[in-house]
């Protein structure tokens, strides 16, 4: 009886997770192309939309991606909690649609024999990247989350304000975003 009472209560989350939202997306324009074998590898966090899964960050946050045969992405994002221990969440990347451009990726950090469900993906764009590839943005339509990446720690301030500009553009309230602190 209790087996079918969680089954139960899980069916409705899962249910009331996958039904559309109801604020649409706005029109978001990723990069047309990434060479992926050009943007895996280390990525340092230089800002960042507040959100749920990072309050524990406060400093070096960092992602490692590694291109997987079949075209998918591991992603392992690491950062400092406040007690000055680090935490890892180790997830997938693949491509939003089959056909679609590789700019437009899903990420999921659930287990993998949760991947069939549409709620686990979030969506990962990359809205900006510079042509050495020495900086990346990412988003996503709603424009709830967005991270400024770069291969180093620290980005020129000249940079990082033309960036923000851009940003602002793209209709980001840039002025929720977080600086990344690093203390390597």
């Amino acid at each position: 009886m209790k087996m079918r009472i969680l089954f139960f209560m899980l069916f409705i989350i899962m249910t009331t997770m996958v039904l559309p939202q109801n604020k649409p997306e706005e029109k978001l324009e990723a990069v047309t192309y990434v060479d992926l074998a050009r943007y895996i590898g280390t990525w340092y966090e230089i800002a960042r939309l507040p959100n749920g899964f990072q309050e524990k960050c406060v400093s070096d946050v960092t992602a490692y991606y590694t291109l997987l045969d079949d075209g998918q992405i591991t992603v392992v994002n690491r950062c400092r909690c406040e007690d000055g221990s680090f935490t890892e969440a180790e997830g997938r990347a693949r491509k939003a649609r089959t056909d679609g451009p590789n700019t437009k990726l899903e990420v999921r950090f659930a287990p993998a024999f949760l991947s069939f469900l549409p709620f686990v993906w979030g969506k990962y764009w990359i809205i900006g990247l510079a042509d050495d590839y020495s900086y990346a943005v990412v988003g996503e339509p709603n424009r709830e989350y967005l991270w400024i990446l770069g291969r180093s720690p620290k980005l020129d301030e000249e940079l990082f304000n033309e960036i923000i500009g851009r940003i602002k553009i793209k209709g980001y309230d840039v002025s929720k975003l977080i600086r990344t602190k690093h203390t390597q």
